[in-house]
């Protein structure tokens, strides 16, 4: 697999809803409404990263940042996702490429950690670790996870941009 991974461009935009919507489509877990959020994301001008797995002319991943907020104060810390990839590249390593080039952006930017919400066995082998103290209301503290790039790590509960309620 010969992949590149560069920054979204205004043309990859309907190619990348798509994505979103059949990565997740027979997900149990989703909402179903990735797409949504992520195009809320971009309107509110709130996508930190947006970065696209390109093989040729296709674009075959995506994954976004955004900034989130710490009720202790805690600044400059981004949540990941969603990560998506095409049903059929799925298992190739395109997510694991995307996870660290957006994970180096993020530092590149200035961030000093990242959460995540998800599978602690896939996002553990990135560094991301459930920690006391730092919550997501009403979700399994074993699923959502941070990593921090400077070592330290906020208490506090954590608030995603408003654009996760999109429905549409």
């Amino acid at each position: 697999m010969t992949m590149t991974i560069r920054d979204e461009h205004p043309e990859d935009i309907a190619t990348i809803t798509r994505l979103i919507a059949a990565a997740f489509e027979h997900e149990a877990y989703s909402s179903h409404t990735e797409h949504f959020i992520v195009n809320a994301l971009r309107r509110s001008h709130q996508l930190t990263v947006s970065l696209v797995g390109v093989e040729g002319n296709e674009i075959i991943g995506h994954v976004a940042i955004s900034p989130v907020t710490i009720s202790s104060g805690a600044s400059c810390w981004f949540g990941l996702g969603p990560i998506s990839v095409w049903p059929g590249r799925q298992g190739q390593g395109v997510g694991s490429a995307l996870m660290k080039a957006a994970l180096a952006e993020l530092q590149r930017l200035g961030g000093v950690g990242c959460v995540v919400l998800g599978s602690p066995d896939y996002y553990g082998r990135f560094g991301f670790k459930p920690h006391p103290g730092l919550e997501l209301p009403g979700v399994p503290q074993e699923y959502f996870q941070a990593l921090s790039f400077d070592g330290e790590l906020p208490s506090g509960t954590v608030q995603y941009a408003t654009a996760f309620e999109a429905t549409e």
